[in-house]
């Protein structure tokens, strides 16, 4: 590794904001500071819609830390590159030995500049012409391309120092996570519940998920996935709570007292109750769940009203229109699919009526629901709530 190397982190949406934008990029500086910790000593830093993360000792993984940085919400780009004096000359002298390699490999080449220093005494075009013109002497078999390179070499002339680097690759985009609230994500073992809790992550959201077990009907392994789940969604959303709320009992008291079709809307509505308790004593302002509409009984317009009369709390559905494959395709992405699939159920699938309401009706809902002491029943599972700190 290259001792100079460092890392330019490009903010995304975070320079459109107005007056608050400067608590938006601490939260940001705070957020990269955090998940670069483990890959060494940097010193982190904002300036012009740009983080610098540079390493203070040899010892510092670049490699690990531009993983992480990809990872960080609020960032939309993220580039390797080596500082530099701000002349012509050592611009050259750097891109030729920085990027070395992939001139070896590159058919053809162009420079693109940035000029964010406006005092510098070349403008970006002038810089580009200059600095391409001696890198074409340099590299002969490589021509010069504007159009379809197969390299471009970035110069960035900054308040410090210029910058050179090859193409950077996306970051994860959105918000800082801590800027847009406070949420309970209602945590299964299935594909949807895990995008859904990352892409209000990806919102600024701050998570803290539930779920809910249900043993002997759900096994140690299936906790366990739900977990690994979790686990997961740290390298994204960093350190959060799991909140493990027992609900076996629950779930006879519904199967031997109310109407089959009606098992699964009742069991939802005791999971939303929870989630909400969760989610006030923790300080939260909403619930978060993975439901998309019309993908299961349970989640027709009716049946999510159902489910949501038992709450005050706003319900957010962030996958509310999205299909399978579109589900399907953000959990690769996101690293949980393979989790997500593994074999072992959850509560969700204990009990399953055979002919489940798709259009039921409030009031009979609440009718068949009220043979139940709900207040006791949910009283009883708070009580045996426990919870485990996941971090990265």
């Amino acid at each position: 590794m290259n001792q100079q190397e460092m890392l330019l982190l490009k903010l995304g949406e975070v320079v459109l904001k107005g007056q608050n934008r400067k608590s938006f990029e601490d939260r940001l500086v705070t957020n990269v500071r955090r998940r670069l910790r483990r890959c060494g000593s940097f010193q982190i830093y904002v300036r012009q819609s740009t983080i610098y993360a540079e390493p203070l000792e040899g010892r510092c993984d670049i490699e690990a830390a531009y993983r992480a940085a990809r990872q960080v919400f609020g960032v939309v780009s993220v580039a390797r590159a080596v500082p530099c004096e701000k002349t012509v000359e050592s611009i050259v002298e750097t891109a030729k030995s920085y990027l070395a390699e992939e001139f070896a490999r590159a058919k053809s080449f162009k420079v693109e500049s940035k000029r964010a220093d406006k005092h510098f005494h070349l403008n970006s075009i002038q810089v580009s012409q200059a600095v391409g013109g001696d890198l074409a002497e340099a590299f002969p078999s490589v021509p010069v391309d504007v159009h379809h390179p197969d390299l471009t070499v970035f110069v960035e002339i900054r308040e410090k120092h210029a910058y050179v680097h090859g193409p950077a690759v996306p970051g994860a985009g959105g918000l800082p996570v801590g800027m847009g609230g406070h949420a309970v994500s209602l945590l299964s073992g299935g594909l949807d519940s895990p995008v859904s809790s990352w892409m209000m992550a990806r919102r600024g959201v701050e998570l803290e998920m539930i779920h809910f077990v249900s043993p002997p009907y759900t096994s140690q392994q299936a906790q366990d996935k739900v977990l690994e789940l979790a686990q997961l969604l740290t390298a994204w959303c960093g350190r959060m709570l799991v909140h493990i709320v027992p609900f076996t009992e629950i779930q006879e008291e519904i199967r031997k007292n109310c109407p089959e079709e009606y098992f699964t809307l009742i069991m939802r509505r005791f999971m939303m109750r929870l989630a909400q308790a969760v989610a006030k004593k923790a300080g939260a302002k909403a619930l978060i769940t993975g439901e998309s509409l019309g993908q299961v009984a349970s989640q027709t317009m009716m049946a999510l009203g159902v489910t949501e009369d038992v709450t005050d709390m706003p319900v957010l559905r962030p996958l509310i229109g999205m299909d399978k494959v579109e589900i399907i395709r953000i959990s690769r992405e996101i690293g949980t699919y393979e989790t997500s699939i593994l074999p072992y159920e959850d509560c969700c699938t204990v009990f399953t009526p055979r002919h489940p309401a798709t259009r039921p009706n409030l009031e009979e809902v609440r009718k068949a629901e009220a043979v139940l002491d709900v207040e006791a029943l949910v009283d009883r599972a708070l009580a045996g709530e426990t919870w485990i700190r996941v971090k990265p």
